[in-house]
């Protein structure tokens, strides 16, 4: 099928390619010329584990391209995907003002000869969106154009987004036109997982009930871990036990420093906006978000516990990234972390395996206070202490031995418990975690 995405960030781009991947023809629109002109190279703006070898391929193959046409990409696709950001507004709502813009360019490149089109919102949005799209394309479109509209939620996770996009564990297409459906079908033809059809409002809410259950999931182990702390229980073992139950399951429990990310802040507050609009405030939530923001005060208070002040300290921090395997520092809680100690006067030398470049360019972490370093170890040398503050695999390899040679004081604070507490005391450094 010929495939158009409107934006190439890390949904737009990574949709695209895997959709390409599977034998579709795609085109990607974006209206940054700089980054068209990267694409067209084969190369990629971010760094997402096997998306810069199947970006390279598919663009050799001719099933990928990219333009900053948005007529162009109106022409090409039959199912044209919206995949544009929607960044939060001071209230926690939603602004959809890109959304709006790209339906109406949309709406202006439809004519009666172009055939009928699906419009596909692949950007989180609240629900109702979608109606709003279809009076806007209705309102701006020439008489006589025939279209349907789709809500296709999009349940990536950065860091294995390809693999979570080859291989989904569910698709959701949300249409009250049994057109558009059809073609979303076929479409998916070349996926294995179930389909699930529904309503277009239904699929909407389901992206924001799902990320907030997650979102609940990881600030309730993290509750769990404060009163671990506070009678001598491992969280490890309690969220394995709980994991254990089926009902339940394993993943999202981790006690740590919280989630961050573009998603869950984002989804969790426009959630709570959107409750809040039709009258049921969602209390559950601001909880979920109280329990979040507390973990990263909580932590801040175990090094000064033991540093007592942060001025004249240099404290080697390890993670810079939201997550592993991304370079995103999107509402990043080491970012946060970083700037607070530097804040309280402390000299931060920090590394991190894809994202230094990122948290200087766009979050920011520049200035006296803080240096850069792709070596782990050479953070270390002369440091009052290590912080650990992103759960890349490579930082729980290391050699704890030479952890306690290269520091000044032998004290290893882990927000992501990624060491073993026993190992850690053996190498003669003193270690604390979350919940342990």
């Amino acid at each position: 099928m010929n495939i158009t995405i409107i934006g190439t960030g890390y949904v737009g781009l990574t949709s695209g390619t895997c959709f390409a991947e599977v034998g579709h023809h795609v085109t990607c629109v974006d209206n940054n010329p700089e980054k068209v002109e990267i694409l067209l190279r084969g190369e990629v703006p971010i760094y997402e584990p096997g998306l810069a070898e199947l970006v390279k391929q598919n663009v050799a193959a001719g099933r990928l391209k990219f333009t900053t046409s948005t007529e162009e990409g109106v022409r090409h696709g039959d199912v044209i995907f919206i995949a544009v950001p929607t960044p939060p507004q001071p209230d926690g709502s939603v602004d959809l003002s890109f959304i709006e813009k790209v339906a109406r360019e949309i709406a202006q490149c439809l004519t009666p000869e172009t055939g009928y089109r699906v419009i596909v919102d692949k950007s989180t949005v609240p629900v109702k969106t979608g109606e709003k799209v279809a009076e806007t394309v209705r309102r701006y479109a020439p008489a006589g154009v025939e279209f349907g509209v789709v809500s296709n939620p999009e349940f990536l996770r950065e860091g294995c987004a390809v693999d979570d996009l080859l291989n989904p564990d569910r698709i959701v297409i949300g249409s009250n036109d049994e057109r558009a459906l059809g073609l979303m079908q076929k479409l998916y033809e070349p996926f294995v997982a179930p389909v699930l059809v529904t309503d277009i409002n239904s699929a909407e809410l389901i992206k924001h009930a799902a990320n907030s259950f997650l979102a609940l999931k990881i600030s309730y182990i993290n509750a769990v871990a404060t009163i671990c702390e506070a009678t001598g229980a491992d969280v490890e073992k309690v969220a394995e036990g709980i994991g254990m139950d089926k009902r339940i399951g394993r993943q999202f429990l981790n006690a740590g420093l919280g989630y961050g990310g573009s998603c869950f802040p984002k989804d969790i507050k426009a959630f709570i906006a959107i409750s809040e609009a039709i009258g049921q405030p969602f209390h559950l939530l601001k909880e979920v978000e109280r329990i979040n923001a507390a973990q990263l005060d909580r932590f801040l208070n175990k090094i000064r516990e033991k540093l007592w002040v942060f001025r004249e300290k240099k404290i080697a921090l390890w993670g810079l990234a939201f997550k592993q395997n991304t370079d995103d520092v999107r509402e990043s809680v080491a970012i946060r972390l970083a700037k607070k100690m530097i804040a309280e006067g402390a000299t931060i030398v920090a590394t991190d395996p894809q994202a230094i470049d990122t948290a200087q360019r766009l979050a920011g972490l520049t200035g006296p206070g803080i240096s850069f370093t792709d070596d782990p170890y050479a953070c270390l040398d002369g440091a009052d202490a290590l912080v650990i503050a992103t759960e890349w695999p490579q930082f729980a390899a290391v050699d704890l031995n030479e952890i306690r040679k290269r520091l000044r004081t032998p004290l290893v604070f882990d927000g992501r418990n990624l060491l073993d507490p026993k190992d850690a005391a053996a190498a003669g450094l003193e270690y604390f975690s979350i919940g342990r």
